[in-house]
C-alpha cells in the first residue's frame, strides 16, 4: 500500500481580502446602513478555511445574527438596483431545505461578480433519533452555530465589521495550523446526530492531508455511528461523499481510511443475498486493486492496455499517422453510440438518461428539450470549436492533468452545445458555479 507524504499547510495569521471580495463585503456593510439594520454579518464555514490557507474560494456563506437570509439577500439586492450595482445581480431567491445537498433549512442565494453568495441566519439545531435533519432548528449565537458545524477547522467565521477571524470552539485555528481532523464537540455525538460527517471527515482529511483525532476514529468505529449511517443516510448521499473521494488525489488514502474505521461494508452495502461468499479481509484486497490500479493509470497516463487491429493496420501496415488512427477508432466508437439513439430519434420522444447507458452523467443537468442536440451533436457541430481547453479547467477548478479534467471537458461540451450562442465567459462562470454546488461545504 502506498503511503502518501505529509503535507505541511500554511495558515496566514489574517485574511487578505481581493478586490471583488473587499467590493462585496463594502457592499453588505453599506447596505445595513442604508436600511438602519442592526445585524452582525459575518462569513462561515469553508471560504474562512481556505482563504488562510491561502486558497482561491468562489462561494461564500453569509451567517447573519438575527435576521433571515431571505429577507437580507432581498436588502442587498434593492440596495445595489439603488446605486445602479443591481444589473449583474443573479438570483436574490430562496433555496429549499435539502439534506440531501447538507442543505437543512431555507436558504437565499445570488450570484454577483463571479461569486456564489448564500445567505442564512446563525443557528441551533436538535435532531431525533432517526434522521440527519433537525427536528428543531432557532436563531442561535455564532458559538452555537460554531458547535453544531462537522469540523472544527469548517467552524470559523470572518466578522466583516472587525476584518477579524473569529473561533469559537478554540481551538479551529489552532487544528487548521497542526493539520487535525477534529469534531467541535465529542465525536460520537457529533456522528449520532448527522452520520455523513463520518464521511465528510475523511474526505476533509484525505482532501488536506490532515490527521484524524483518535477519539474521531473510535466514535466512527463504534457500532452506533454505523447503525446511525445505514439509518439515517440515503445511500445516493453516501454515494456522493465517496465520488468527491474518488475524485481527489487521495482516493487510496480515503478508501484505506473507510476500512481500517470498519465502514467499508457500511458504504459498500451487498445485497441480502449473494454467491460466493466473501472471505475475510476482502475489502483489504479492494483497496489494493484499488491501489494498484491507481498506480498503473498515473504510470501509463494515455497508454492504452491492447492495441485493436485497425490502430495496426493504420500505422504499421500503410504507415499512416497516429492521428489518423485514433479518428477511426473514435468513428467507431461514435457510431455505436449513435445507434443506440436512433430508435428515440424515430419516434420523436423525449430522451431520458436511463435510455442509453452511456450518456448517464452528461445530460443529467441538460434540460429534455435539449438532449438529443447535445448527444447528437447537429448543426454542423464538427465547425464548433470548445469555448474552453483543459489548460483553462485546470486554472478555474485547481485540477492537476487526469481523468478528471477530460470529464469536465466532455461536460463543458455539452454545456455548449444547449445554446451555441454562448462565450467563453459565460462557459468560465458556469463551470464554477457547477463546480462551487458540487463541493459545497457547511
Amino acid at each position: 500500500m502506498s503511503v502518501a507524504t505529509q503535507h505541511v499547510l500554511q495558515v496566514r495569521d489574517k485574511i487578505e481580502l481581493s478586490d471583488i471580495e473587499r467590493r462585496i463585503f463594502d457592499r453588505l456593510l453599506a447596505s445595513l446602513r442604508h436600511f438602519n439594520l442592526q445585524t452582525q454579518v459575518r462569513v462561515a464555514g469553508g471560504w474562512v478555511r481556505d482563504k488562510l490557507l491561502a486558497k482561491d474560494c468562489y462561494d461564500i456563506d453569509i451567517a447573519l445574527d438575527n435576521m433571515m437570509g431571505t429577507e437580507f439577500a432581498h436588502k442587498v439586492k434593492e440596495y445595489l438596483v439603488s446605486i445602479g450595482e443591481g444589473k449583474d445581480v443573479r438570483g436574490d431567491g430562496k433555496i429549499k431545505s435539502n439534506p440531501d445537498r447538507s442543505k437543512h433549512l431555507e436558504t437565499a442565494t445570488m450570484r454577483w461578480l463571479d461569486m456564489q453568495i448564500d445567505f442564512v441566519n446563525l443557528r441551533s439545531e436538535e435532531y431525533i433519533k432517526n434522521s440527519r435533519i433537525p427536528s428543531k432548528q432557532s436563531f442561535g449565537t455564532p458559538e452555537e452555530d460554531a458547535c453544531r458545524r462537522d469540523l472544527t477547522i469548517n467552524s470559523l467565521f470572518y466578522n466583516i465589521h472587525t476584518d477579524s477571524v473569529e473561533d469559537y470552539t478554540k481551538r479551529g485555528i489552532s487544528d487548521l495550523k497542526s493539520g487535525r481532523i477534529v469534531t467541535p464537540l465529542p465525536p460520537k455525538a457529533t456522528f449520532l446526530d448527522d452520520p455523513l460527517r463520518v464521511l465528510r471527515a475523511i474526505r476533509f482529511g484525505v482532501r488536506f492531508e490532515f490527521t484524524l483525532d483518535e477519539d474521531l476514529k473510535v466514535a466512527a468505529a463504534c457500532d452506533d455511528v454505523k447503525d446511525a449511517l445505514a439509518a439515517k443516510v440515503s445511500k445516493e448521499r453516501i454515494g456522493k461523499e465517496v465520488d468527491l473521494m474518488i475524485s481527489g488525489n487521495q482516493a487510496v488514502k480515503a478508501m484505506t481510511h473507510i476500512c481500517d474505521l470498519t465502514l467499508f461494508w457500511n458504504v459498500f452495502s451487498l445485497p441480502p443475498v449473494f454467491k460466493p461468499a466473501i472471505s475475510d479481509g476482502c475489502e483489504r484486497l479492494c483497496v489494493a486493486y484499488l491501489d494498484t490500479a491507481w498506480n498503473l493509470i498515473h504510470l501509463l497516463k494515455e497508454s492504452t492496455f491492447k492495441v485493436p487491429v485497425v490502430n495496426y493496420i493504420i500505422v504499421d501496415s500503410l504507415k499512416q499517422k497516429g492521428e489518423d488512427a485514433k479518428m477511426v477508432l473514435d468513428l467507431h466508437r461514435a457510431s455505436h453510440k449513435f445507434l443506440s439513439l436512433i430508435p428515440c430519434l424515430a419516434s420523436n420522444e423525449d430522451l431520458q438518461p436511463d435510455d442509453v447507458d452511456w450518456m448517464r452523467g452528461l445530460i443529467d443537468d441538460v434540460s429534455i428539450a435539449s438532449r438529443v442536440r447535445v448527444l447528437t451533436g447537429l448543426d454542423k457541430v464538427w465547425e464548433v470549436k470548445p469555448l474552453i481547453n483543459g489548460e483553462d479547467i485546470m486554472n478555474v477548478l485547481q485540477l492537476k492533468e487526469g481523468p478528471l479534467v477530460k470529464e469536465w471537458k466532455e461536460k463543458s461540451m455539452a454545456w455548449q452545445l444547449v445554446d451555441p450562442s454562448r462565450t467563453t465567459e459565460e462557459c468560465i462562470d458556469w463551470l464554477r458555479e457547477v463546480n462551487s454546488k458540487r463541493v459545497k461545504l457547511e
